[in-house]
């Protein structure tokens, strides 16, 4: 069977911007407007089918109808072809003209008015829909097709011809269609989130079109801002994680002020705790709704994490539903300027039931979709291409001896990639994994021999708000501060700095005096909890002796320069795998004290160093140069006080 249908090259732009406005006078029992997620911008064919997507059940029935209703006051009737909890698909009256709608569901002779679009009747030429598509559609900038542009559905990859059109045969498991934005272009937004996605219905025998718009834009140098683990919740407290976002918020938006040129965001998963969705009713949209408040004219490119997955469905693609209606496709990839972006999911919760005694297990792994699906991604990459490739958990994890060890292990079935078929997948190609999850802060870098680099970006909740709830000193298990990592790119090179929330971009280390902070760090700290024995015997341990300073550099690597001086003589660096002495007073030791056995307490990691000087009283000179010449300084003058209000 072939379908010949027309298109005509318009101005198209597939939106999903949420137009919530009040009910009109007449209301409809039981229909939740706020759930309808209605585009600004219909764009379809005269008696074609519609589909929007719903976020849960809307109180929606099959008998209801569309109704469009014009500035001028004619009403257009809409059958409904179906509803379900994602997804409702009407058909648009033949006899709507191009023009600005109010938009209702009607239930016999009551309305509810969900809000507000403007159609756009496309006109035709003439196409033909080859044997077996079941999703094409036109990809355009201005009036002009825009050919090459790489198109999938998640399974199955194509791109747009010479006039524009792709065609796709699916079987619709994922339910979307997205365009790999091409360099050199933007899409619109609705909101943060950028619209190079659109849901389609998930019947295989329906033909769907999806049209995408384009803009022209000169970003081959622009601003990259990469969020690590926030955890919104909306956990009632005078300082909870709300209060505590909006001072990273108002920081962050300082700091996009002061940046010129083209900017982006890009999250590296946990926005929101499965286990609040429920609790406290804080979902995504919740979070979607507090993004758009507080960040304004940028783009918010998602990774999803293992958190953002439903603790109460059973399986990886059903936990991932939520996340896929609401927010993006687990796995996708777009470009910015001369660098190919990629997305990819690497929490696998394959067979893992439902529950909230089930949310911990998950494997690490790349599933094999995603693997098929990026082989045919990586097919359109010229080799030697810049690559920046997101995912949640690390590729790769440090070990107590300073080494690396592979921390994608869990692929058990045939065609899954662990750490290093992940790797091989992109032979020949300059590649920086961006990745959260561990709530601290390091650099793999084998860039040298192999490639390939990881930047393990810290998070903006730090220890899941703990320490900013109790001593107003945000930080992580590391004792990193919570922050954000900031990524300036010059055609394919680029350089990185971590950004402590609320602090100068020169805050890149935290100096201690070991004998100050043996003299806090004692057992009554916890009200003499043997779990804080731990850092207790670590401080009087052999490890460090008598006038040692500590350094915590949590975004050193190899690369970078480290000179301490005491009386004008360098002294030598030893590499400690140790914790961090303000972490452990202004978090650990408070919640031990008030618990037996509680989580996000600190833990050893890599980035710190001791140096043994002469005297206890002596000052020492610190400067710490990043591998970008970014220089950090210190005069620390000894005996150096060791409270929570000394650092903060």
């Amino acid at each position: 069977m072939k379908r010949y249908l027309s298109i005509l090259f318009i101005i198209t732009a597939f939106a999903v911007s949420c137009n919530k406005q009040p009910a009109g006078d007449n209301t409809t029992s039981g229909i939740i407007i706020t759930k309808i997620s209605l585009p600004s911008r219909i764009e379809t064919e005269a008696g074609a089918n519609v589909t929007l997507n719903l976020r849960g059940d809307t109180g929606i029935d099959k008998n209801d109808k569309v109704v469009l209703r014009s500035v001028s006051n004619n009403s257009f009737d809409c059958p409904i072809v179906s509803v379900s909890a994602s997804k409702l698909v009407f058909t648009m009256n033949r006899d709507v003209v191009n023009g600005k709608y109010s938009f209702y569901i009607a239930r016999g002779s009551e309305q509810k008015k969900v809000g507000s679009t403007e159609v756009f009747i496309i006109k035709h030429i003439d196409v033909t829909i080859p044997e077996g598509v079941n999703i094409y559609g036109l990809v355009t900038c201005g009036d002009d097709p825009v050919p090459d542009v790489i198109v999938s559905d998640g399974y199955e990859v194509t791109t747009t011809g010479a006039d524009g059109v792709y065609f796709l045969k699916s079987l619709k498991e994922n339910g979307y269609v997205f365009m790999t934005i091409p360099a050199g272009y933007e899409v619109s937004s609705d909101g943060i989130l950028p619209e190079f996605h659109s849901a389609v219905s998930t019947d295989a025998k329906v033909v769907d079109r999806v049209d995408f718009s384009l803009t022209k834009v000169d970003n081959d140098n622009f601003t990259l801002f990469v969020l690590g683990d926030m955890h919104l919740a909306n956990r009632n407290s005078t300082t909870s994680d709300m209060s505590q976002f909006d001072t990273f918020a108002a920081d962050l938006n300082k700091t996009l002020s002061a940046t010129s040129g083209k900017k982006y965001m890009l999250t590296l998963g946990d926005m929101t705790w499965d286990l609040y969705w429920y609790d406290n009713k804080f979902e995504f949209l919740n979070y979607l709704g507090l993004m758009n408040q507080k960040f304004k004219n940028i783009q918010v490119f998602h990774t999803m994490g293992n958190h953002d997955n439903d603790m109460n469905e059973v399986g990886d693609f059903a936990k991932e539903f939520k996340y896929r209606r609401d927010i993006a496709p687990t796995y996708y990839s777009y470009n910015i300027g001369k660098v190919h972006f990629i997305v990819l999911d690497d929490i696998d919760y394959n067979n893992v039931a439902a529950g909230k005694d089930h949310r911990g297990e998950y494997v690490l792994d790349i599933t094999s979709r995603q693997m098929n699906w990026l082989r045919k991604d990586l097919s359109f990459v010229p080799k030697g291409t810049e690559i920046i490739v997101s995912t949640h958990a690390p590729i790769f994890y440090p070990n107590s001896n300073f080494g690396w060890s592979y921390n994608l292990t869990g692929a058990n079935s045939t065609g899954e990639a662990n750490t290093a078929a992940l790797v091989s997948a992109f032979n020949g190609y300059k590649v920086t994994f961006l990745t959260g999850h561990t709530h601290r802060t390091f650099v793999c870098d084998k860039m040298s021999s192999n490639n390939y680099r990881e930047l393990n970006a810290g998070s903006v909740c730090g220890d899941w708000w703990w320490s900013g709830h109790l001593s107003g000193v945000l930080m992580a298990q590391d004792g990193a501060p919570a922050g954000y990592t900031v990524m300036k790119f010059n055609g394919e090179n680029f350089d990185w700095q971590y950004r402590a929330t609320g602090r100068p971009a020169d805050y890149q280390f935290r100096a201690y005096d070991m004998n100050k902070v043996r003299e806090t760090v004692k057992m009554t700290l916890a009200n003499g909890n043997e779990r804080f024995r731990d850092y207790v015997n670590e401080y009087n341990s052999s490890k460090f002796a008598a006038n040692d300073i500590l350094l915590n550099i949590w975004n050193y690597d190899a690369s970078w320069n480290v000179k301490v001086t005491e009386n004008g003589k360098t002294l030598t660096p030893v590499k400690v795998y140790t914790y961090d002495p303000l972490h452990v007073i202004a978090m650990s030791a408070k919640r031990l004290a008030a618990t037996d056995n509680p989580s996000f307490i600190t833990a050893p990691w890599i980035h710190f160093y001791r140096y043994a000087t002469s005297s206890a009283t002596s000052t020492i000179e610190i400067e710490v140069t990043d591998r970008f010449g970014n220089v950090s300084r210190e005069t620390m003058t000894r005996p150096k006080a060791f409270t929570i209000a000394n650092y903060k």
